[in-house]
């Protein structure tokens, strides 16, 4: 046996190093003097080649060379010219991916069967929680198509995270919809990674995919990756899975973990001279055109910036109908069933040459503690989009209105009085109008349009003016009537009004202002907005008087009215100007600058009055 006092050495090396106790040899004796104390800081006189150290002592020393020196994290791999051949890979890319326009990217769609952790990947590349993740075999978390930026290292391209593909549902049902959706983005995609989970290994819908994907999109460029390979790597099971994946007929497969990042590097080795290619490829005008886009949304000022609008409303609304309409493209899944949507879905399109980011919602519930699963995880994400948007879509049900004689539920008032309170812009769109056509509904349509707008207005008295469209998300009018109203209230949001205009305004004000004691008035000094976004006011008065809610609620409904800035929160407050009392030091100047008189005995005028006296 080797030493015992060598033990507690190795120990602590293992703990640094992730290598295992027992992959040491203490059979064969180790030179006092060619043993390192630091694998990575060895005396000069060491030779790693020639040394009598184990094996795995080299692998420990290369691997760990290797993750300092790259910016992934490669596995520990015991051959040493394969790392150096991955840290040739890593290498800087030929083209620069991060100044280019998400509109020029390649696009890298992400498919398999269902539950083979295609969302999770997505996450991962994109370095947020965006998608639900959620395991559940016999489900489908994901039904729509998801888009991000992903950032793999210095790559940047658009991908897309698709429904888990069922090739034999049957016609009609919400599998063969997600199906249809999914072979549609396919045709507009330019690469593809089919995912397969190694742990179950290669399943018959695993064939029945590829096979699909063969048929449908055979000039795509698809990339087989093996995910869940984390806890196969200590087995040395990958080997073989990689040879079970060739039957799939897309070459040779890529070992990952979404969950865990194991694999990134080889993936990036794997995409880069790909994207690479096609980024070369490209017409140099449309770069140089692209450039020239960049340059300006950063020279644009706020109302430019690309504006966040969230469609919320409860379920079975027309949301997704609403966001279709408005991509003009089959975008999200829609049917005739309550629920459909599960993701938050975030979609970029361009209207009047502004940059627009929709997000449409799960729909609104109420949470009542029994949710289990991804309808939990679905009301949570529904209301950090509602946090993260500029301008609130509230989309109500037309025929349920008429129906009720009611425009607005509970749920539907809180979604409102959140969105206000959050300090966002809202917009009200009242949905399905055509199903209200006919001669008999021709006086519940104008029941509609005069309750609607007196009803929300009752609700939310905090805020007036509050747009109300009224349009048919099915048959696609109104969009453009949406949009105007949207950017209308985002531009009413970002206003930013000069201080000397707010100060004659505020002088007519406040003569008009009937106050119930005049001679404890407040006195307004001046009047400025500090900030947009919502638009926010500060109001500094002299003296000890304080606005009172009545006075705070004529100043914000006088700016309402005389500015036109309806249909958004304003917020107004109140700081009280402190009076300068004169310091100590000036008080000592005025004192010795004041001229002093001399004693009244010594004075000229009496000395000379005195002489003549006598």
């Amino acid at each position: 046996m080797a030493n015992p006092l060598l033990r507690p050495l190795f120990t602590r090396t293992r703990k640094t190093l992730l290598i295992p106790f027992t992959s040491f040899n203490f059979s064969k004796p180790i030179s006092p003097i060619r043993f390192p104390l630091n694998p990575l800081k060895p005396p000069p006189s060491f030779d790693p080649s020639n040394s009598h150290l184990p094996s795995t002592w080299l692998i420990a020393r290369f691997s760990t060379e290797a993750l300092i020196h790259s910016s992934f994290s490669p596995s520990l791999i015991g051959d040493k010219d394969k790392l150096k051949g991955n840290k040739k890979s890593l290498k800087k890319s030929r083209f620069d991916f991060t100044k280019v326009d998400a509109k020029l990217l390649p696009t890298v769609i992400l498919v398999g069967r269902p539950n083979v952790g295609k969302s999770a990947l997505f996450n991962r590349l994109i370095k947020r929680r965006e998608a639900l993740v959620y395991n559940t075999p016999g489900d489908h978390v994901t039904r729509d198509i998801r888009e991000g930026i992903a950032k793999l290292g210095d790559l940047r391209f658009r991908v897309l995270d698709s429904a888990g593909l069922e090739t034999a549902a049957t016609s009609g049902t919400i599998l063969s919809r997600t199906v249809e959706m999914t072979g549609n983005v396919l045709s507009r995609s330019q690469f593809a990674i089919f995912l397969i989970d190694v742990r179950d290994g290669l399943q018959p819908l695993d064939l029945e995919v590829g096979k699909w994907l063969r048929k449908h999109v055979p000039g795509i460029r698809t990339i087989v990756a093996m995910n869940k390979s984390e806890s196969l790597d200590e087995q040395g099971l990958l080997a073989a899975a990689a040879g079970e994946a060739h039957k799939l007929g897309f070459g040779d497969a890529v070992a990952i973990s979404a969950e865990t990042g194991l694999g990134m590097a080889e993936l990036y080795g794997i995409l880069r001279p790909i994207l690479e290619d096609y980024m070369l490829q490209l017409p140099t005008e449309e770069k140089k055109k692209d450039e020239d886009s960049v340059d300006c949304e950063m020279d644009c000022g706020e109302e430019n910036l690309p504006l966040q609008l969230a469609i919320v409303g409860r379920p079975n609304v027309g949301k997704s109908t609403l966001l279709n309409t408005l991509l003009q493209e089959e975008r999200v899944l829609v049917g005739p069933e309550a629920g459909l949507t599960r993701d938050s879905i975030r979609a970029q399109f361009q209207f009047d040459n502004r940059t627009i980011y929709l997000v449409d919602t799960a729909g609104w519930l109420e949470r009542s503690g029994k949710e289990k699963g991804p309808s939990s995880l679905s009301i949570v994400q529904s209301r950090k989009n509602l946090m993260r948007a500029h301008i609130v879509a509230l989309v109500l049900d037309g025929e349920e209105i008429a129906r009720k004689q009611n425009s607005m539920n509970h749920a539907e008032v809180v979604i409102a009085r959140q969105a206000i309170e959050e300090g966002r812009g809202l917009v009200v769109i009242v949905n399905k109008m055509d199903l209200l056509r006919g001669k008999k509904n021709n006086s519940l349509i104008d029941k509609v349009l005069e309750i609607v707008p007196q009803e929300i207005q009752t609700v939310i008295p905090q805020v007036t003016g509050i747009p109300v469209v009224f349009i048919s998300a099915l048959e696609g009018k109104g969009r453009i009537s949406v949009m105007h109203q949207v950017l209308g209230t985002y531009q009413k949001w970002c206003l930013r009004l000069p201080t000397a205009r707010l100060n004659r305004w505020l002088r007519k004000v406040m003569s008009r202002h009937s106050w119930k004691d005049q001679a404890t008035q407040p006195k307004i000094k001046y009047f400025t907005q500090v900030k947009a976004r919502p638009p926010t006011f500060v109001a500094f008065l002299s003296g000890k008087a304080q606005l009172s809610d009545t006075d705070l609620r004529f100043l914000t409904k006088s700016l309402k009215e005389d500015f036109d800035l309806g249909g958004i929160p304003i917020r107004i407050t109140q700081k009280s100007i402190p009076r300068k009392k004169p310091s100590i030091k000036t008080s000592k100047i005025k004192s010795n600058s004041s001229p002093r008189l001399g004693p009244r005995g010594v004075s000229d005028k009496r000395s000379h009055s005195s002489d003549v006296s006598f």
